[in-house]
């Protein structure tokens, strides 16, 4: 058990994740509530068409209610090079107690969740088919 626990904190380093971040976890949980505030979300990978990677990149805010819902104020993105920009639309969300959830923005793309302890950060990827794209999401504000 100890050999495990030092291979997870050394892969977490080598990812740029503390250890405290993994012995804090033993002791906190999440939960949909606890999503609450301003978050920046930050990504960037490739959207798969007729088999050829197009890339994508976008920064948006995220306003998630603490209740399930989210809206998007502002957004600014680049599809194979075609930028656009503007207020972003609305969706849902869940955070189960292990700091795991998922995202669907009503009619576009759903995402796993992977939070810290206390919701404060996390990781987002997409999960729909054609698509490799992943990025970090921080509280800027509550």
């Amino acid at each position: 058990m100890k050999r495990v626990k030092q291979t997870v904190v050394i892969s977490l380093a080598a990812l740029g994740i503390s250890a405290s971040v993994v012995a804090s976890s033993e002791a906190s949980s999440c939960s949909t509530e606890m999503l609450d505030g301003l978050y920046v979300f930050s990504a960037s990978g490739y959207t798969i068409v007729g088999g050829v990677p197009q890339p994508k990149a976008i920064v948006e805010v995220i306003l998630f209610n603490g209740d399930g819902a989210l809206f998007v104020p502002a957004h600014t993105r680049s599809i194979n090079g075609v930028v656009a920009a503007g207020p972003g639309g609305s969706g849902t969300y869940s955070l189960d107690s292990d700091c795991v959830g998922s995202i669907a923005f009503a009619g576009g793309p759903t995402f796993d969740l992977f939070m810290t302890p206390k919701a404060r950060d996390g990781w987002m990827i997409q999960t729909n088919p054609n698509t490799v794209f992943q990025g970090r999401v921080v509280q800027v504000s509550h």
